[in-house]
Parts: structure tokens; sequence; C-alpha cells
């Protein structure tokens, strides 16, 4: 296999938004050439199969959901019910933000509902983003406990989910800072 860090990036990225665009069904190595502007056959010669390059796209997707260093420091440091909400403003603002990547993520993890290697990587890496919320959460201080960390995650997942593929639904009822707002103090207030 070809090694170039730059251009496996490339694909990867590619095929993220490939898999935004088209859903999981919709990806193919040609597509992903096309949208990263190589030559036809280059992203065989990086992945071996489909299913390497779906299970490198998911992992590759955390580096593209990263926190910049402020936003880190910003929730290490939270401990009101008001900071808590400007952090959690903050997460679902950036995941918004990057709607390629998240929906890539959705599409992917409908598609480890049929491929057991993914279902697999997934909910290792949600398990570990979660304890490491909830050992956060404490450690600063924060309001509320491991049960309010889990209904932040549950809940803020749905609004994203909601804002992202139905954004009319809740258009009524505020602002997105707004309702993540809501969600917060519901659960943590």
């Amino acid at each position: 296999m070809v090694s170039n860090p730059g251009r496996r990036t490339a694909l990867l990225d590619a095929a993220i938004e490939a898999l935004a665009d088209e859903g999981a069904r919709g990806l193919t190595f040609r597509m992903v050439d096309g949208l990263a502007s190589v030559p036809l056959g280059t992203t065989s010669n990086y992945f071996t199969s489909r299913d390497e390059l779906l299970t490198q796209v998911a992992a590759h997707l955390y580096v593209r959901f990263a926190p910049d260093p402020d936003e880190l420091e910003r929730a290490a440091s939270a401990s009101t019910l008001d900071e808590l909400i400007m952090v959690m403003q903050g997460v679902v603002a950036r995941l918004i933000e990057r709607r390629s990547v998240y929906l890539a993520m959705l599409e992917l993890r409908l598609e480890a509902t049929r491929r057991p290697v993914l279902q697999q990587m997934f909910t290792e890496r949600v398990r570990e983003d979660l304890a490491a919320n909830v050992a956060g959460h404490a450690a600063s201080g924060m309001p509320g406990d491991r049960s309010t960390v889990i209904v932040l995650y549950v809940a803020l997942a749905g609004l994203i989910i909601e804002q992202l593929s139905l954004p009319g639904v809740l258009a009524d009822e505020g602002s997105t800072d707004e309702l993540v707002a809501l969600v917060v103090r519901s659960v943590a207030g």
C-alpha cells in the first residue's frame, strides 16, 4: 500500500464528503477519487477494500470532530450552570458547523448495524468518550452527576440530528443556542 499521509488524509476527507452527500451505499472508490481530485485508482492504492475505507473514515471522523484547545480549556474550567450551558452551546455549534462530518458519522453508524467491525469500533469509542466526559464533568465541579452527562449526550445528539436533518421542526422554539440552554437547564438545573 502507498504511504503518503497527506494524500491519505485528502482521500479520507473526500470519503466524508461522499458519505454526507450520497450516503454509505453511494460511496465508491471512483467517487472518492473524483472528490479528492486524484487519478482514478488512487483510492484503491491506499485502501485494500471498501470495509477498510469505511473503518478508516470512522476513525478519521474523530480527528475532524476534535475541539480546539480553547474549547477544551473552557470545558475543563466550567463549574457553574451558565458555564456548562456555554460549553454545551459551543460543542453543539461545532458539530452542526461540521455538517458533512456529522452526517458522515450518522451514515457510518447506520452502516454499523450491518458491519460488526464498525459497530464494535463506534461502541468502544463512544463509551470511552462518555467515560472521559463523566470524569471531566465531575473533576470540574459542574452541576449534576454521571446521569446528567448521559442525558445531555442523548438529548443534545437528538437536537443536533434534528437541526441537521429537519431544521424547521423546532424553528418556532428558538435558536439552537436557546434550545441547548433549555436542555441543559432541564437536565442539570
